[in-house]
């Protein structure tokens, strides 16, 4: 059994090319084979998010904190809360992140297929991003 502490897990930036805004990336994790198990929690500041991205084997979101905002290709910008949890289907074009005015962090968990668990896309253009939820 491998036990990584709270306070010894390793926090990092999420790159400006994945990302737009403040993100904290931290306890990622990739198991060995022949598990293909891969994760993280992310944390969003107001107004960050993803660059559009897709998962060869989908993608699960657990919401623990805050409100966000996700969109799939040629879909509608959707709402979510802590408690949520969001399934993106494998290869569906996404992006997910906190809301204007709210953090939000999320435990993302996604399978690895030859090793690779997300193929990063171009970003969210900032008024693509602003247009937010239909009301």
């Amino acid at each position: 059994m491998d036990i990584i502490r709270g306070d010894e897990a390793a926090q990092s930036k999420g790159p400006e090319e994945y990302f737009t805004g403040e993100v904290t990336i931290s306890s990622q994790f990739q198991r060995d084979a022949p598990s293909r198990l891969t994760g993280a929690i992310v944390s969003f500041s107001p107004g960050a998010r993803t660059a559009w991205h897709t998962h060869p084997l989908g993608q699960t979101l657990f919401v623990t904190a805050g409100t966000g905002w996700t969109q799939c290709e040629g879909g509608p910008i959707v709402e979510f809360e802590a408690g949520d949890t969001l399934y993106c289907p494998p290869g569906h074009k996404h992006w997910h992140g906190a809301t204007p005015n709210s953090a939000m962090t999320h435990i993302a968990v996604q399978e690895a297929l030859d090793g690779k668990n997300v193929t990063w896309l171009e970003k969210v253009s900032d008024e693509d991003y602003l247009r937010g939820p239909e009301r």
